[in-house]
């Protein structure tokens, strides 16, 4: 019999992947994708604007919009923060 050792299942003990260590350890490439997200908020968020400035009625898709806006910027700034990992567990 031999012992071949057990595939990782995915849980917490699991290895990080390689692209994934790539990707904490790319400063540009973090600035890139989280500038990208945040730019991408502003053009959602200018777009919702634009109709209300227009003097139309604040409709459930334009708070929507401002909503989805907003989510994109946080991820924005996650991305570019890359917060994972940082926190010490206390003893």
């Amino acid at each position: 019999m031999s012992a071949a050792p057990e595939a990782p299942s995915g849980g917490a003990d699991a290895p990080v992947s390689k692209a994934s260590q790539m990707f904490k350890s790319c400063w540009s490439c973090r600035v890139i994708s989280g500038g990208g997200l945040i730019l991408s908020a502003a053009y959602v968020f200018n777009a919702a604007r634009k109709a209300m400035r227009q003097g139309g009625p604040t409709s459930m898709g334009t708070v929507a919009q401002i909503t989805f806006a907003a989510s994109l910027a946080a991820w924005g700034m996650v991305v570019i923060a890359d917060p994972v990992g940082k926190a010490q567990k206390k003893t």
